[in-house]
């Protein structure tokens, strides 16, 4: 256990579980969307309905998908900011199954056109989990660099993406695979040791049976309205 997990998160807001964790919550799906966002969707489940905004759970949300970080002083201000920058924001109300009180389902779109649909939870002491991406399981924490990799239940993908990673000395750190049925569509959340070079990502979006793949990087750097520099990348066949 470290001193974080004692003392939680330098945050913004009230609550680590509502405030902290839905910023975090915003900021990864940003990423994992890997542009800026035109329009989010946001549909509040559980105590993140009931009792978010009197948290600031819903701005918190926004703030992250601005690209604020916890600690920002702008959080309060983020549906204004959101406004100014012609992001289009829409709450709702769902009841999802099998999640943790603190989640929500966000349906978001980029500036090109991108969209990804992520479910996730706020877990306690500003700490979330990932839970599902485009209708399949994920199940990542979003602290380390994360490949999560859509296919075909097809032989061979698996040896393939592990191969990769070998070859460009990736250490995996965790691995989980999932399926919604045999021969059907599954998916492979990755989480590494090191950054996945942005080249081998195209490789891997290019081979045949893979429909989808999304990176999650932890390289912190500074985006503006009119283009976004971070590492996080998604790409997906037409």
């Amino acid at each position: 256990m470290s001193l974080f997990d004692i003392l939680g998160p330098v945050m913004v807001g009230p609550s680590s579980s509502h405030t902290a964790g839905a910023v975090k919550i915003g900021y990864i799906s940003r990423q994992l969307l890997g542009e800026n966002i035109k329009k989010a969707d946001i549909y509040l489940h559980g105590s993140f309905l009931a009792t978010g905004t009197g948290h600031g759970t819903d701005k918190a949300l926004v703030a992250g998908l601005l690209g604020m970080k916890e600690d920002d002083v702008r959080i309060p201000d983020s549906f204004h900011i959101a406004q100014e920058k012609n992001v289009e924001v829409k709450f709702g109300k769902i009841n999802l199954k099998n999640v943790h009180p603190n989640s929500v389902k966000l349906k978001l779109t980029g500036k090109s056109g991108r969209e990804l649909e992520i479910i996730a939870s706020s877990i306690g002491g500003g700490q979330i989990r990932i839970c599902k991406i485009d209708g399949l399981e994920a199940n990542f924490s979003g602290e380390r660099p994360t490949l999560v990799v859509h296919n075909l239940d097809q032989p061979g993908h698996v040896t393939e993406v592990t191969s990769m990673l070998a070859h460009k000395g990736v250490n995996i750190a965790t691995m989980q695979l999932y399926r919604d049925h045999r021969g059907g569509n599954a998916v492979m959340v990755i989480e590494c040791d090191q950054e996945v070079p942005l080249k081998s990502i195209h490789w891997l979006e290019r081979l045949e049976g893979i429909t989808k793949v999304t990176y999650l990087s932890k390289i912190e750097q500074e985006d503006s309205d009119d283009s976004f520099n971070g590492r996080a990348d998604s790409y997906q066949r037409g």
